[in-house]
């Protein structure tokens, strides 16, 4: 573990369980979050490819934007 994540920590101890809880939550969103990002970038790629071949046949409108 680096220093700066042990000084966080150690931070984070003196809190109340509460908010220990509440930015444990938040850190492991995050986590959970950047790990479907990772698993999805093939198929967020193929989309994108899809949307973009779609967009060039005229097939898209920006109506709702």
């Amino acid at each position: 573990m680096t220093k700066l994540l042990e000084k966080v920590f150690d931070d984070l101890s003196h809190l109340s369980d509460v908010e220990q809880n509440a930015i444990a939550a938040l850190i492991q969103d995050e986590l959970l979050w950047d790990i479907s990002l990772k698993n999805s970038k093939k198929e967020l790629s193929k989309l994108a490819q899809e949307a973009l071949k779609e967009h060039k046949e005229g097939k898209t409108d920006n109506k709702g934007w």
